[in-house]
């Protein structure tokens, strides 16, 4: 379900939930079904393939993606590839700054637990979401297309 409307994500989740959800957890399931914009996904496929970022599993690219922990998009990486973002899709990143979610610089300890244990099981994504909590996800970036502003 894909929601074009003038509020967040969050916000029409919260407005209109059924009386019988009340749990933070069944929030998050129903937030978690609204899917990625198909041009959005084959860009980030297509930019990671291309430069070589890593190899990412295609069917598992959904809002919560982080573009820095899950995708391994950091430093001078993530402004290269929200520039090619921004030119892509026709976004405004005038008004857009760091200050807000913090610089991502990536983290030593997450690359050799990717090294060395892979990054498909889910006891290793949680261990490197307690080392490096991530900065920046696919979420940001489908709110920008529905806005048309990277903030």
């Amino acid at each position: 379900m894909v929601v074009f409307a003038p509020f967040s994500v969050k916000e029409y989740f919260y407005c209109n939930l059924p009386k019988k959800v009340s749990s933070y957890s069944q929030i998050h399931f129903l937030m978690c079904m609204e899917q990625v914009d198909d041009e959005l996904k084959e860009f980030i496929i297509n930019y990671c393939r291309s430069y070589r970022i890593s190899k990412i599993d295609e069917d598992n690219i959904n809002l919560e993606t982080s573009l820095d922990l899950d995708l391994g998009i950091y430093d001078i990486e993530i402004d290269l590839f929200l520039g090619e973002f921004a030119d892509t899709f026709h976004i405004d990143n005038s008004k857009f700054s760091w200050y807000k979610y913090g610089y991502p610089t990536g983290s030593l300890g997450v690359n050799m637990l990717k090294m060395v244990f892979g990054y498909k099981s889910a006891w290793v994504k949680k261990m490197a979401k307690r080392i490096y909590k991530p900065r920046f996800s696919v979420y940001h970036l489908q709110e920008a297309l529905r806005t048309g502003r990277l903030v």
